[in-house]
Parts: C-alpha cells; sequence; structure tokens
C-alpha cells in the first residue's frame, strides 16, 4: 500500500484514471442505449430503390447532370445536396428533364413522364449523392392547422415582390419569371420555399418555419379560392397592377374624350 502511495501523486497516475473512466462510461454508454428493432427489408427496399433511380437517371438525367450527379458544365448543375424535396419538385411539375433549352425551365404537367414510384426512386437515388431537404411531412401541406392571416403577412413580405400580390406571377429580368402560384400542389409549394428553384431564394425552416410555410400555402390557396375579391369585379385578380391598367385605359381615355368634348364645345 505504501508503494502504490507513493505513486498516487505521479502525472502517470492521472492519465491512467482519466483512460480508465473514459473506458468505462464509453462501456456504459454502449450497454445501456437503447437498439432499434433491424428491418432488414426496409433496408433492402431502400437500396433496391436507389439503385432503380439510379438507372432512371442515366437514362433520362446524366446527359445533363452528369453520370454521377456531379454536374456536367454549364448543361447542367450539381444535384449533390439538392435532396429528394428539390428532385419531387423538378420531376412532379414537369419541369425536368427540360423539355428544350432556355433561360427557364417551365412547369408543364402534360410532360411528367413518370410514374410516382419512379419518382419516388429517383428523389432516393439523389439524396444518396449528398443529404438535402427531403419531402415535407403531411402535416405541413394538408392546411388543417394554418393561419391564412399570418400567411398572408409573411407571403407580403417575402413572396409578394417576385409573385404578385395576389401569387399571379410576375416578370423577373434576363427573361425570367415568377410563375403565378394558382393550381400548384401545396407539397409543391412547400418544396420550392424549401430547395429554391430557379431565381428563388431558398426560405428554410430557421428563416421561414414549417408552420409559417403552410400557413403562406393556406393563404395563397385562400386567394385561389377567391379569398380576395371583397366586391365588384376582381380584374383577373392581378392585383395592383389590374387596377392601373384599368385607371390608366379608362381614366386616360375618358379625360382625353373631356377634352375633346370641351374643345369642339369652345368652337
Amino acid at each position: 500500500m505504501s508503494k502504490l502511495a507513493a505513486y498516487r501523486r505521479s502525472p502517470i497516475a492521472l492519465i491512467v484514471l482519466l483512460f480508465l473512466g473514459l473506458t468505462f462510461t464509453g462501456s456504459a454508454y454502449a450497454a445501456l442505449q437503447p437498439v432499434a428493432p433491424a428491418d432488414s427489408y426496409s433496408a433492402a427496399a431502400a437500396v433496391d430503390d436507389v439503385e432503380q433511380g439510379e438507372k432512371l437517371f442515366l437514362a433520362n438525367c446524366a446527359t445533363c447532370h452528369g453520370k454521377n450527379g456531379g454536374g456536367n458544365g454549364t448543361a447542367g448543375p450539381s444535384l449533390a445536396g439538392v435532396g429528394k424535396a428539390a428532385t419531387d419538385f423538378q420531376v412532379s411539375t414537369g419541369r425536368m428533364p427540360l423539355a428544350t433549352p432556355g433561360v427557364q425551365a417551365p412547369a408543364n404537367p402534360n410532360q411528367v413522364n413518370f410514374s410516382e414510384k419512379e419518382i419516388d426512386q429517383l428523389g432516393d437515388f439523389v439524396a444518396s449523392l449528398g443529404p438535402g431537404p427531403d419531402i415535407p411531412d403531411a402535416e405541413y401541406t394538408d392546411l388543417a392547422n394554418a393561419d391564412i392571416a399570418n400567411g398572408g403577412k409573411i407571403f407580403r413580405t417575402n413572396c409578394a415582390m417576385c409573385h404578385n400580390s395576389a401569387a399571379q406571377g410576375g416578370a423577373l429580368t434576363r427573361g425570367k419569371y415568377a410563375p403565378t402560384l394558382m393550381g400548384v400542389e401545396p407539397v409543391h409549394m412547400y418544396e420550392a420555399m424549401l430547395t429554391g428553384p430557379q431565381s428563388m431564394p431558398v426560405f428554410n425552416d430557421a428563416t421561414i418555419t414549417p408552420q409559417e410555410k403552410e400557413d403562406v400555402i393556406a393563404f395563397i390557396k385562400n386567394i385561389e379560392e377567391g379569398g380576395n375579391a371583397f366586391g365588384g369585379h376582381d380584374l383577373g385578380s392581378m392585383g395592383p397592377a389590374g387596377d392601373a391598367v384599368f385607371i390608366w385605359t379608362i381614366g386616360i381615355g375618358m379625360l382625353i374624350a373631356a377634352a375633346v368634348w370641351l374643345g369642339r364645345k369652345a368652337a
């Protein structure tokens, strides 16, 4: 005992104690950690979906995005990190595969040549290239708990400058445009906010929370159902732009007519 007491103050004793403490803590954590039940079928199915998605990718997307999804110069960007949400948005709306080269990929529902299962498999393959946003949970796209008023406030602050105050779309620079949001599926609007397609900025969950995204979608759907018609003619629901065109066309026409009438009366 006296010999052990002599080594008690040695620096080596401190290192040994730290090593033993870490070893004991790690062993206890590994022994007490709950183990999730193995689901070999799900794992095998996921691997199979990725493999099928890769086949679809090579046949339909690799020409522009490269065989490994790393991009192909100016033809197509890298897909590493865009996530399953971006794939679902682009393919489900008919934007991809791109029908013709242009400054922007337009939505074309008639161009969707894949089944839902195939789109899901494509998304699984793209998601395997790097971590990215996933398809949103149904609880944020069913609009059951949405606050339309709050959605309108968020939309006017973040979206109206491009998509128009009535969500009808608008022109951007260099031939690009913000598309109309009428008739767009809630899940696709959520995915667009999450991934930022085309010239749209990314509104991640730190910028606009999932609940706020649901509120925005509910506000847009309320407009689609006529919720912004408060009486009189809606002038195409184009917002201030429609009012300005009406005032300019009718108002200036009336002023010209009045000027001509007054001129003839004076003569």
